[in-house]
């Protein structure tokens, strides 16, 4: 019996691929949806076994969840909470691109192939299936918000579906075009230099945030005492302490990016009138929110914080010279344009992170819990921009001095002839 033909999964090559597209931003939206509410449900019936409320209110309350982390917000005693708990965002992000570039796979032989792609024709496979994930994933967020919608809870509409838009078009969209291959035969089209410095820039950004997050977690260890006076104070149940864990856990990575603002220099406010940097800290009340705990003291920092100003510098030098490194270049000026263009990147790319971590935290004081993102912006241009340069520079001098040029022959010893 011969063997069947390969195929595509499913048929896909026979489904259009916006239909294939709307399909996969249904799968996209509603099982982060359909996850959150089951959590939520699980919470409410571990608390008190359903005693209080009815099933359908735990699940909007999940379903609530999912809404913020797209920026719907909510209200706290008559103030608007805008801060993304951004675990949950990044969680989305990281579920969108798994099903983009599930999408991409299943639309790869729609379309003409790479030699035609290669010769001009017009391929629109990976537009069409976009548009379909950008409209079955705003369905199912529109739905969502006329259910949820109430006395008790109106979300923002409009940074509810931005935040849509962004994870269908600008986590998806690329997603799709990397399953598909048709991001390989684009990047195939770029300059050499222009690729190493997107590499270069995602090395610089990821190592930072590891940076960042090393910081942090010494600052809450030093803090550790405070945080445990904080939770003692507010007489939690075993199934309060574990939302209250949860809620600390969806804001750890905005406290992360928080402390990159602080290592470049500029640092973040933590209520009006307030700066956490590490020239000065001016604080005042703040929530019995555990992560508050690694906040310095009011006043002016140790020197061993200040001296934390140097990490950026450092982590830029080191992941530029790594990324040279491995992929060497002799030439002077490749070696500058691609380390100075990846730490340009990476700042760029930090500060827009920064920039969707902070918001409005509650009423009062706390309508302003963000990182000052212009300063942070020139400071980390300045800090990234030149350490990148250093480390690339110095690994390019290396790789100069310890090169074969290809006008000198290779000495080649010749084995020796086994004795009689």
């Amino acid at each position: 019996m011969a063997p069947a033909s390969p195929t595509t999964s499913f048929s896909s090559r026979h489904r259009p691929a916006l239909l294939l597209g709307a399909a996969a931003g249904l799968v996209s939206a509603l099982v982060p949806v359909l996850t959150c509410a089951g959590l939520a449900l699980a919470g409410w019936y571990l608390s008190d076994a359903g005693g209080h409320g009815a099933a359908g209110d735990a699940m909007g309350v999940g379903a609530i969840a999912w809404l913020v982390g797209h920026g719907a917000g909510f209200t706290v005693g008559g103030a608007s909470v805008t801060v993304l708990p951004l675990a949950v965002t990044l969680t989305l992000a990281w579920w969108t691109w798994r099903t983009g570039v599930r999408l991409g796979e299943s639309v790869w032989a729609h379309g003409p192939d790479v030699h035609r792609i290669g010769d001009g024709e017009r391929d629109w496979t990976v537009p069409q299936a976009v548009a379909g994930l950008v409209v079955g994933y705003l369905a199912t967020l529109l739905v969502v918000l006329n259910l949820v919608s109430g006395p008790s809870y109106e979300p923002r509409l409009a940074p509810a579906l931005t935040g849509a838009l962004a994870l269908s078009l600008l986590v998806g969209g690329p997603a799709v075009a990397v399953g598909s291959g048709r991001a390989a035969i684009w990047a195939a089209g770029l300059p050499p230099v222009a690729r190493h410095a997107f590499a270069a820039a995602r090395r610089i950004l990821v190592w930072y945030v590891v940076a960042s997050t090393a910081v942090f977690l010494l600052a809450m260890g030093l803090g550790i005492s405070e945080a445990g006076f904080m939770v003692s104070q507010l007489g939690l149940s075993p199934s309060e302490a574990f939302q209250y864990a949860l809620l600390n856990l969806a804001f750890l990575p905005n406290a992360v990016l928080f402390t990159g603002a602080f290592l470049l220099g500029p640092g973040f406010a933590a209520g009006t009138a307030t700066v956490v940097s590490p020239s000065a800290v001016v604080l005042g009340p703040l929530p019995l929110l555990g992560l508050f705990a690694a906040l310095p003291a009011p006043g002016v920092p140790a020197t061993g914080w200040a001296l934390t100003i140097a990490v950026p510098v450092v982590v830029a030098a080191w992941a530029a010279g790594r990324h040279q490194w491995e992929r060497p270049t002799l030439r002077w000026d490749h070696g500058v344009l691609r380390a100075c263009a990846g730490g340009l990147l990476a700042a760029t790319a930090l500060t827009v992170l920064m920039r969707l971590s902070g918001g409005s935290a509650g009423p009062g004081r706390m309508s302003q819990v963000a990182p000052f993102t212009s300063e942070v912006l020139l400071h980390g241009l300045v800090a990234f921009g030149f350490g990148a340069l250093a480390g690339g520079l110095l690994m390019t001098w290396w790789q100069r001095r310890t090169s074969v040029p290809a006008s000198e022959p290779i000495a080649v010893t010749e084995p020796s002839a086994p004795a009689p």
